[in-house]
C-alpha cells in the first residue's frame, strides 16, 4: 500500500528538525490527546458494563425471573404439571402481595406485603442477612422487615408491629381496613435501599388472610437456570393459559436498565469528543507541516514524485499518531479497568474520602467488566478518526502551487 520512499519520508516528517520544536509540541499532545480519550472510553465502558452485571445479579437475587398471576382463575396443579415438562429445569414457589401499611411505635408507612411459600426454601435466599440464624420458613404471625424501614420506624426483633391493608371490612360504624398485629422475627438487608424499605415478607397464609383472599388466588414465581431466557419462556407460558398475566424481571424492571443503557449511551457520546478534539490537533499539526515543507514537497513533485505518493507520506504521518495513540490508549484502558478496585482504595486512603461509598450504590466494590465488542468498536472509532483528521490536510497538497516554492531558489 505504501512504497519504501513514501514510508521513509514519512518518518522523517515524524522526527521535526529543531527549529521545528512547535510541531513536535502538537505531535505529543495530538497523542496524548487521542490515547487519554481513548482509554477513558475504555474505562467508563466497563464501569458502566460492571454496574449494569451486578445489578442485574442483585435484582435476579431479589425477585423471581418469571411471575404467573391468577388474574381471577386459579392456578391448578395440572398448569403447574404442564409448565413442568414445558420447561425444564425450573423452580416454581407460590406467593401473593400486596400494598399494605405498617404501623410501629407511633409511626406508619406504605409497604408491600409479600406472602412466602413455607414449603419451598428458594424463598429465603434473600433473607440470609437477617439477624435470625437458620432461616428456613416464616411462622404464622411473624414478619421480617428490612433494615432501612427498621431503622425508620425504629423496630427490633421481637417487637410488635400492626400490618393494615387495603381491603376493607364492614363494622356497625362503617368500612375500615383490615389490620392484623405480628411479631418481628427479623431483620434483612439486601443493599438495595428502596427494597429494604419497602417490603415486608409474612407467612403465606397470613398475606392472604390480611387481604381476605383464598387459596384459589395465590399467584407463582418462577426461577429459571437461565434468567436472561425470561423473555423468550415468558412467550411459551402465556400460549399454556392465556388466562393468566405473565411477567418477566426484565419487563418490571424495564425503566431501570432503559436508565442505565441510556446513561451509557450518553456517556460514550460525550467521551467520543475527547478523541474528536485530540483529532484536531493532528489537523493542524499536519497543516503547518505541509506549510513548512513546500519547498521539500515542490522538489520532491520535480524529482518526479506523483500527487498521490506525496498525500499518503503525509496521510501516513498522521495516521502513525493516531494508530499508536489508539493501541497505548486501549492498553491503559484495559490495565486501569483490570485494577480499578485497588485504584479506588489507594485513592480512597491517599485522599481520606471514600470514592464509591456502598450505601449510595448498593455494591461493595467497584464493579469493572471488559467488553471485547466495546474495545473492538473504540478502536475502530479512533483509528477512523484519525484517518479522517490525516486526510483532511493531506488532500490540500494537490491544490498547491508548487512552482512559486522554487521560484526564488
Amino acid at each position: 500500500m505504501f512504497t519504501q520512499a513514501e514510508r521513509l519520508i514519512s518518518l522523517r516528517n515524524l522526527r521535526p528538525k529543531k527549529k521545528e520544536g512547535f510541531l513536535k509540541v502538537i505531535s505529543i499532545f495530538s497523542f496524548l490527546g487521542i490515547m487519554l480519550g481513548v482509554s477513558i472510553l475504555i474505562i467508563v465502558m466497563s464501569v458502566m458494563n460492571g454496574f449494569k452485571t451486578e445489578l442485574t445479579k442483585k435484582i435476579l437475587g431479589l425477585n423471581p425471573h418469571i411471575i404467573v398471576e391468577s388474574n381471577g382463575y386459579k392456578i391448578d396443579d395440572k398448569f403447574i404439571n404442564e409448565l413442568k415438562n414445558t420447561i425444564k429445569n425450573i423452580e416454581i414457589s407460590k406467593t401473593f402481595s400486596g400494598e399494605g401499611v405498617v404501623i410501629g411505635n407511633g409511626n406508619a408507612k406504605g409497604v408491600i406485603l409479600k406472602g412466602l411459600d413455607v414449603n419451598n426454601n428458594k424463598d429465603f435466599k434473600f433473607l440470609k442477612h437477617s439477624n435470625k440464624n437458620n432461616i428456613t420458613k416464616i411462622e404464622e404471625g411473624e414478619v421480617y422487615v428490612g433494615a432501612e424501614l427498621a431503622f425508620n420506624l425504629n423496630l427490633e426483633i421481637g417487637d410488635k408491629i400492626n400490618l393494615m391493608s387495603s381491603v376493607f371490612i364492614a363494622t356497625p360504624f362503617g368500612g375500615f381496613p383490615k389490620q392484623e398485629a405480628y411479631t418481628i422475627a427479623g431483620v434483612f438487608n439486601t443493599g438495595f435501599y428502596e427494597f429494604d424499605q419497602n417490603f415486608i415478607f409474612l407467612n403465606l397464609k397470613d398475606s392472604l388472610n390480611i387481604f381476605e383472599k383464598e387459596e384459589d388466588d395465590k399467584n407463582i414465581e418462577i426461577f429459571l437456570k437461565d434468567p436472561l431466557m425470561a423473555d423468550t419462556l415468558k412467550t411459551k407460558i402465556q400460549k399454556i393459559n392465556q388466562n393468566y398475566f405473565v411477567y418477566s424481571w426484565s419487563e418490571l424492571n424495564r425503566s431501570f436498565f432503559n436508565a442505565l443503557k441510556v446513561e451509557r449511551n450518553v456517556m460514550f457520546i460525550i467521551l467520543t469528543l475527547i478523541v474528536i478534539v485530540a483529532a484536531f490537533n493532528i489537523i493542524s499539526g499536519l497543516t503547518i507541516l505541509i506549510k513548512n515543507k513546500t519547498k521539500e514537497i515542490a522538489i520532491l513533485k520535480t524529482l518526479g514524485l506523483s500527487n498521490y505518493s506525496i498525500k499518503k507520506t503525509f496521510f501516513l504521518t498522521g495516521f502513525v499518531i493516531g494508530f499508536f495513540a489508539t493501541i497505548s490508549g486501549i492498553l491503559l484502558g484495559v490495565i486501569f479497568s483490570l485494577n480499578i478496585e485497588k485504584v479506588r482504595f489507594f485513592l480512597s486512603k491517599f485522599l481520606k474520602f471514600e470514592l464509591f461509598p456502598s450505601d449510595v450504590y448498593f455494591l461493595e466494590q467497584l464493579p469493572s467488566e471488559l467488553n471485547p465488542n466495546s474495545i473492538i468498536l473504540i478502536l475502530i472509532f479512533s483509528l477512523v478518526v484519525s484517518a479522517i483528521a490525516s486526510y483532511i490536510p493531506a488532500s490540500s497538497i494537490s491544490k498547491m502551487k508548487t512552482f512559486r516554492a522554487l521560484k526564488y531558489d
